[in-house]
């Protein structure tokens, strides 16, 4: 491994745009033929009336029907392996909303070139064996705790499983331990800082930190820039989703200037959310992709919902890999909120539950300083707005019920009858009022 190389895996980074479709081509090519293992691709291409041997050129990818996470729910759990379960070692899952959750499976082949990705990302801004990283991420189901864990670890860092929250003690680890790269959601980012100031904690003065990663929520530039300044280091944007491992599939370069998306590992195509015909280049589209290193459970052309555009294959770093703008939101109904995935029916879920509510609630998210905040409001079966130690024990209780499930402690306020609005048509459940980047 040369630590003084711009690229980890050049015979991969450096690649031409003709040599990566030619590799693509051939990846694909195996890929297909691999998903015949699966019941569910073998019978979604026998409806669409096709066989592999269809899929002659790239372009042969529009003749494949897409993948939607309503498929995933649909074969839950292993319906989608393409390899036996006694040769998956790990599976990742997330939270059930209107029924099954999606469940990833991962081979040890998966989950090493996983690691090779992220690891890919993280030499992509710098970071060396040398180098201390500290991974202040969620671990278990979700990916982005061992996602990180292991790819640091593939490059050789002192890794720090800091996991999240626990601000006092991320900073006496990043103090003691020396600190110099650290992955963070950009508003969990801003909190530590608060608590830095609280503590006579200068992250320049006090700190040996260079590099934040930070992904996982929506964030603007400015938001970037004021990160930068205020923890005096350089902040890259990072994209992963559950479904194609985790985080890895896209990463800024040091150029900042959009996020390479690995296309040995991934086909990328822009789709209109409502024709789902292609987009011309440069405009804004849903993403869709195909995985073409994954043994257990393969992807062809899944709808993230994400909503993105491409920005060009040419970077002054060196590396064809096209460049994703930052996403700009979803084509669905999900919240993201401070990098949780949240739907409204998991809230109202939990709500039924109490019987002294109502139907009636409404959820809005606001953004108060660099923070998101959501506020949920329900209406009171029946008044009784004077008895206050009812009412706080209540609000406590939904509170914490709502944590358990979202994993975010929302603001509950208790309403009475009658107070919120009602719709004629569809009920209207989030206001977003957070701020809009472009």
């Amino acid at each position: 491994m040369d630590n003084n190389s711009e690229y980890l895996h050049p015979e991969f980074e450096t690649l031409s745009v003709s040599e990566i479709r030619d590799l693509q081509l051939k990846r694909l090519k195996d890929t297909v033929k691999h998903c015949m293992n699966s019941e569910f691709y073998r019978k979604r291409f026998q409806e669409a009336g096709i066989t592999p041997d269809d899929i002659k050129t790239l372009d042969d990818l529009k003749k494949i029907p897409f993948t939607t996470k309503q498929d995933l729910r649909d074969t839950y759990p292993f319906g989608m392996a393409s390899i036996p379960l006694k040769d998956c070692v790990r599976l990742h899952s997330s939270s059930g909303t209107t029924g099954n959750p999606t469940v990833i499976l991962h081979s040890q082949k998966d989950l090493d070139e996983w690691a090779n990705a992220v690891a890919r990302c993280l030499w992509m801004v710098g970071l060396r064996p040398e180098d201390v990283f500290q991974n202040s991420s969620g671990y278990g189901m979700f990916t982005g705790g061992l996602g990180f864990q292991y790819g640091a670890e593939r490059l050789g860092m002192l890794t720090v499983p800091a996991a999240a929250g626990n601000s006092l003690r991320q900073i006496k680890f990043i103090t003691d331990f020396g600190t110099t790269a650290i992955h963070a959601i950009p508003s969990y980012v801003t909190r530590l800082k608060e608590v830095m100031d609280q503590q006579g904690v200068d992250p320049q003065r006090d700190t040996k930190l260079k590099t934040l990663v930070i992904g996982a929520e929506p964030h603007s530039e400015e938001q970037r820039k004021r990160i930068e300044k205020m923890m005096g280091v350089k902040a890259y944007n990072s994209f992963g989703m559950s479904e194609m491992c985790g985080p890895g599939v896209a990463f800024e370069c040091k150029e900042q200037n959009g996020l390479h998306i690995w296309e040995d590992y991934y086909i990328v195509e822009i789709v209109d959310p409502e024709t789902l015909e292609p987009v011309p280049e440069g405009e804004i589209g849903e993403m869709v992709l195909t995985t073409l290193n994954r043994e257990a459970m393969p992807l062809l052309r899944y709808r993230t919902r994400d909503l993105t555009r491409i920005l060009g294959h040419d970077c002054p770093c060196g590396r064809h890999h096209v460049r994703l703008d930052r996403m700009k939101g979803r084509s669905d109904d999900m919240i993201v909120l401070r990098g949780v995935n949240i739907f409204p029916i998991q809230i109202e879920k939990i709500l039924m539950q109490f019987k002294e509510l109502s139907t009636n609630y409404l959820i809005t998210l606001t953004t108060d300083g660099d923070n998101d905040n959501m506020t949920v409001e329900v209406e009171l079966e029946e008044l009784f707005t004077d008895d206050y130690s009812r009412l706080e024990k209540l609000t406590k209780d939904i509170t914490r019920a709502l944590k358990d499930e979202i994993l975010l402690t929302p603001r509950v306020k208790l309403v009475a009858k009658g107070t919120l609005p009602v719709s004629e048509g569809k009920a209207v459940r989030v206001v977003d009022k957070r701020k809009v980047y472009e």
